[in-house]
């Protein structure tokens, strides 16, 4: 019968979990799958960027908006290295991998020259350590790594300087110093399982150690292969009844003796092989190639079956995790990519664009007023309009175009949809599509080009929508009718 300890939501990963974190890691590290999920997700998830759309202000304060958003997106990241659409893909692989990351939203100088002075630092759990708990100066408790006013509100995090598991040069690092910093500097992305949770648990927790098991087991059998494959084959022979004077045998079936033939010159046995040799062997010898086991025939089903459960677990569906799309209907694997969908919106809407991405463009547009990049009048009493902005993820691929786009078309044309919908499902921003649309339109009409695709002229039958002047359309409505 199994037995479970009945642990508070903290409690049970209290001293494990900076253990869990590691193993996660170093299994995306080194196993291909747990790699090939993260790759999966992020690449599904991420893709080339979830875009900020602002809906506040007329059209030119939009645009200006978005080009100061763009500008600041080249330079955002503390380290130097990503811009803002890498770090949303970092983000996730963080919160993928550890459970959990932080940003620490970092106010910089005017002197700087930024075009908004802010930039995000990305840290990993490891830097704000689980197993702290203890009691503030100031009374407040601290519980892993995390320190929590009278009522429960999150007032600071406990962090290291930088990451105690690398590598530091120089004698200033010190691993056993905490820095208090200010809750309000910090996001926490994570995803909590169970109320009250306050540290995230890596998603890949409970197949941890199916992966390692699987991985084994696949190692098993290839060093079995090639242990096996060391013997291309044996010689078997009859051995004579006469003995030499000194009570040998004649033939040494397992070494040879010198002299005889079942030994070289030197002494060395007869046993090797190579590529192409054709050997004469002596009166009364045979040969008898090695016949190597092979892997076992529930071998491949096993491992299927592994992999079922780590795709399960992560989140990915096994067809898009392994390729393999054996025996795989074009209407089955319709509905495998819709709940991969779901399970990705899901992460996308309840923990990324809330928890990071919004407290994020909020923080920007903050500085963006007081440093005066941005001119917004009353930005106190309007700042939750201001700071209200459509997410835009990257748009999912059509399985089928043709069917897809039309099925686009009637539910837009029946007024089960509308074209902005569709265009912001394609992870498009409506004004610029309109734009772009327009200009198109204009510069067509103007080299005098009539396209197919233009239907204003031409139908979707392909005739021509032009009217003579003076033609008038027949009235439809019934209620004119005599």
């Amino acid at each position: 019968m199994m037995r479970a300890p009945s642990l508070g939501p903290n409690v049970v990963t209290m001293f494990s979990l900076g253990e869990i974190v590691a193993r996660s890691r170093a299994a995306t590290r080194n196993d291909p799958w747990a790699g090939a999920a993260q790759d999966k997700l992020v690449a599904n998830g991420i893709g080339t960027g979830i875009q900020a759309k602002g809906q506040w202000g007329d059209r030119e304060y939009r645009k200006r908006e978005k080009r100061l958003w763009l500008r600041w997106g080249k330079i955002c990241d503390a380290d130097g290295v990503l811009n803002f659409d890498g770090l949303q893909a970092l983000l996730w692989r963080e919160y993928d991998e550890a459970g959990e990351v932080f940003i620490r939203l970092r106010n910089r100088r005017l002197a700087d020259g930024l075009p908004v002075p802010l930039q995000l630092q990305v840290i990993e759990a490891e830097q704000c350590p689980p197993h702290y708990y203890a009691q503030a100066s100031n009374g407040n408790q601290i519980r892993a790594g995390i320190e929590f006013d009278a009522i429960g509100r999150r007032v600071a995090y406990w962090m290291y300087g930088q990451h105690p598991g690398d590598f530091h040069a120089g004698a200033d690092f010190d691993a056993t110093r905490l820095r208090r910093v200010p809750a309000d500097e910090v996001l926490h992305i994570f995803e909590p399982m169970r109320a009250g949770q306050i540290r995230g648990i890596p998603r890949a927790t409970s197949a941890l150690v199916r992966m390692f098991n699987l991985d084994s087991l696949d190692d098993a059998v290839l060093e079995r292969q090639k242990i096996a494959n060391l013997f291309g084959g044996f010689f078997e022979m009859d051995l004579p009844e006469e003995e030499e004077d000194d009570g040998h045998r004649v033939y040494d079936e397992l070494h040879g003796r010198p002299g005889d033939p079942a030994a070289d010159p030197d002494g060395t046995p007869l046993a090797g092989l190579e590529p192409g040799t054709m050997g004469q062997l002596p009166p009364g010898w045979k040969a008898k190639f090695s016949e190597p086991p092979s892997a076992g025939s529930d071998y491949p089903d096993y491992y299927r079956h592994g992999l079922l459960a780590i795709a399960a677990r992560r989140g990915v569906p096994y067809e898009v995790l392994t390729g393999d799309l054996r025996n795989v209907s074009d209407r089955a694997l319709r509905l495998i990519l819709n709940e991969f969908r779901r399970f990705i919106e899901m992460v996308q809407w309840l923990v990324l664009i809330p928890m990071a991405l919004q407290p994020i463009r909020e923080a920007y547009l903050d500085r963006a007023v007081l440093a005066g990049a941005l001119d917004v009048p009353g930005y106190d009493e309007l700042r939750e309009d201001v700071v209200e902005t459509l997410w835009v993820p990257q748009g999912w691929p059509y399985s089928h175009p043709v069917q897809d786009v039309d099925a686009d078309i009637k539910a837009i044309r029946g007024g089960l949809d509308t074209r902005t919908a569709a265009v912001l499902r394609k992870g498009e921003d409506p004004e610029e599509v309109n734009e772009q649309l327009q200009a198109d339109n204009v510069d067509a009409d103007a080299r005098g080009l009539v396209l197919d695709t233009d239907p204003r002229k031409v139908s979707t039958a392909g005739l021509t929508q032009a009217r003579p002047a003076g033609t008038v359309l027949p009235n439809n409505d019934p209620g004119d009718i005599p």
